[in-house]
């Protein structure tokens, strides 16, 4: 059920966040208790993707696609500009686009030419064990759940790309004239809402397998519990530096930004794999035009690295007021639907 969150109830419910906001941060451990036992990770395999290059779309978009069909946003005719920027994304002429991610395209398979040989790499979130996109979001509304699923909860979401910018291989993509930044503040705050692949929630929740799983016909990604998934991906990622006789780093996603989820390996260096990303898109090292994660090895953590962001974002008048309505309007929302 979609929160029907209005202007006015929104000011009413503000005056009580603070004691919300303590109550959660009382449960933080027992999550964190939680998330080591339950924690799922993902391989994927390099080596085994092909891209279903006889296909008109990777089986593992189409069926991502799919799946989230009614979580993509249907914005507004006439999308408003908002404060201080006089531009908005919009991706609503071209939902069709699986070239790169989008509000309507949470995963893509990129492809990549290495010697003369055709390489393909699927890319969606990366699932951080720590993530920064969480930690900077002002209004609280990304969350990482016991199987270590990143969610954004598009509902809330104002669209300020905070996320975004953290992110270190910017994945959340914004779309405009959707969301609750247009009943709140549609000119002074936000500009849209999010949107990123959640790793299948609602299927982990279920011990169902995310469907880029359950969709690939080589076997290329593969989910499973955390400390299994790593094993295999480290023993995987030997093996392939063994065949190589290259020196380099064929595994991806074990360090970057701490940790992820997410364990890329690969039959050819990450190294030259990120070298062919940027000559392909003319790009700066570890930089990323929008919606094209880079794959660099050196990530830099914005979060732990730029104090002044987080003081900057989180310290806002107006972000305080803004979360903490957000925070009581969600425990009501979740008890209504409970």
């Amino acid at each position: 059920m979609k929160p029907t969150l209005t202007r006015r109830n929104f000011f009413k419910v503000v005056g009580v966040a603070s004691a919300l906001s303590l109550a959660n941060a009382n449960t933080d451990s027992k999550k964190q208790d939680m998330q080591e036992n339950f924690q799922m990770a993902s391989i994927i395999d390099i080596g085994l993707c092909d891209g279903c290059k006889d296909l008109d779309m990777p089986l593992c978009v189409k069926a991502c696609q799919n799946k989230n069909l009614e979580r993509f946003p249907n914005p507004i005719e006439n999308i408003p500009y908002y404060f201080p920027r006089k531009i908005y994304e919009d991706y609503s002429k071209n939902r069709e686009d699986i070239s790169r991610l989008t509000p309507y395209n949470f995963t893509y398979v990129e492809k990549l030419e290495i010697e003369g040989k055709s390489v393909y790499v699927p890319r969606h979130c990366m699932h951080c064990d720590n993530p920064t996109c969480q930690k900077i979001c002002p209004f609280g509304v990304i969350s990482k759940d016991k199987y270590g699923a990143v969610d954004i909860d598009e509902h809330f979401c104002f669209g300020g790309a905070k996320c975004r910018d953290v992110c270190p291989w910017g994945i959340p993509q914004r779309q405009a004239g959707v969301g609750i930044y247009l009943k709140i503040a549609p000119k002074l705050a936000g500009g849209g809402a999010m949107f990123k692949c959640d790793s299948c929630a609602s299927l982990l929740a279920e011990n169902k397998k995310p469907v880029c799983e359950t969709s690939c016909p080589k076997r290329a990604i593969i989910f499973g519990k955390r400390e299994e998934i790593y094993k295999k991906a480290q023993e995987l990622a030997q093996k392939y530096k063994e065949a190589s006789g290259k020196e380099g780093t064929f595994i991806y996603g074990d360090k970057q930004n701490g940790g992820t989820s997410t364990f890329y390996v690969s039959p050819i260096p990450f190294e030259e794999l990120d070298n062919a990303l940027s000559k392909k898109h003319n790009l700066e090292k570890g930089k990323q035009k929008l919606g094209v994660p880079h794959l660099n090895l050196e990530v830099k953590n914005f979060v732990s690295e730029d104090s002044a962001l987080i003081k900057g974002v989180l310290l806002s008048p107006l972000v305080g007021l803004i979360a903490g309505g957000i925070a009581v309007a969600k425990s009501k929302q979740n008890k209504k639907d409970s």
